[in-house]
């Protein structure tokens, strides 16, 4: 995005200018914005979890993100990213969901995504459950075409239905597929793992082309080798990085809906969404968390440094 040359990027609120405990929860104390008009990149919820199978509360996860990001920190220490030096970011609030009809939300979401494209402006979503992927898709394909997918998750969420409801947290790549919103030559599902009800729960990813990186694959190892490979794959093209929460371990992110044992560590976590750097990324969640299940608020603080490390690696982001 051009931006006058005087013009001024907001800043998250420091540790000395408000203590982290006061001001205004918003995702890392930043400005709020009514809408994505001239910012470069934004935060916002989607507090959904009518699309969930087990247990709910994903609802509470923006708010709940939010109030955990006032640790962050502007500068990343890690790999010298400082996002705020070369991008306009805000968090513009939450999308005004309907409470009681799923279909309808999907609507609603993919209508104030289109809106948050139209400015040029990339969304980061704190979900909500995982079927609010579904309609940000739908937007990011009108914006983008299809696009390529790097998904972190237990689950593969390619239910044909779930109790006869073809739209529900456990669909939102079946319905991606089936409606070209993924360039099938390079998806990449990544942690997957558990119980299932047949071997298809995991081969009909891989009968589209999918790449499907199970976390046993992922025991003990350094995903970087595993990245080097992924951004080879995708090359230029743009990409969509959705991360589960329950694609780590329940021991570093007990507060999730639908844990599985034998998960990925925060480490690996770490190295997926730093191994996207350089990638042209168009967009990225988190969901999935779930606050009622998380009494340390330890989940919705790894949620956060998630997605401002997909902050750090948005095209146009400089290092010191």
């Amino acid at each position: 995005m051009k931006r006058p040359s005087d013009q001024t990027l907001n800043q998250p609120l420091g540790g000395n200018q408000m203590p982290r405990f006061g001001g205004i929860a918003s995702m890392m104390r930043l400005p709020v914005h009514e809408d994505a008009k001239g910012l470069d990149a934004c935060f916002v919820g989607v507090p959904l979890d009518i699309g969930t199978s087990n247990r709910s509360g994903a609802r509470f996860a923006p708010r709940s993100i939010r109030a955990e990001s006032c640790l962050l920190r502007p500068y990343n220490m890690a790999t010298g990213a400082a996002p705020f030096d070369s991008l306009q970011v805000a968090d513009i609030g939450d999308v005004a969901i309907n409470t009681f009809d799923l279909k309808k939300s999907i609507d609603i979401i993919e209508s104030a995504y289109n809106d948050i494209l139209s400015h040029g402006c990339i969304p980061l979503t704190l979900g909500g459950d995982h079927t609010v992927t579904y309609p940000i898709l739908k937007a990011i394909k009108a914006k983008y075409g299809p696009v390529a997918l790097v998904h972190i998750d237990a689950h593969a969420d390619i239910n044909d239905d779930m109790f006869g409801e073809r739209i529900a947290h456990g669909t939102p790549f079946r319905r991606a597929h089936e409606e070209g919103l993924l360039d099938s030559s390079a998806v990449f599902q990544i942690g997957l793992r558990g119980t299932g009800y047949s071997p298809d729960d995991f081969n009909w990813s891989r009968s589209q082309g999918w790449t499907i990186v199970q976390a046993e694959e992922c025991w003990g190892q350094s995903l970087k080798p595993l990245m080097r490979e992924i951004r080879k794959q995708i090359g230029n093209r743009p990409i969509y990085l959705s991360f589960d929460i329950d694609g780590l371990d329940p021991a570093f992110a007990p507060g999730t809906g639908t844990p599985e044992i034998g998960g990925l560590t925060i480490w690996q976590g770490l190295e997926i969404i730093r191994g996207c750097s350089g990638l042209n990324l168009v967009g990225g969640d988190v969901v999935e968390v779930s606050p009622p299940y998380d009494s340390s608020g330890n989940t919705s603080l790894v949620a956060a440094n998630l997605l401002y490390e997909m902050l750090c690696v948005l095209p146009g982001v400089q290092s010191k």
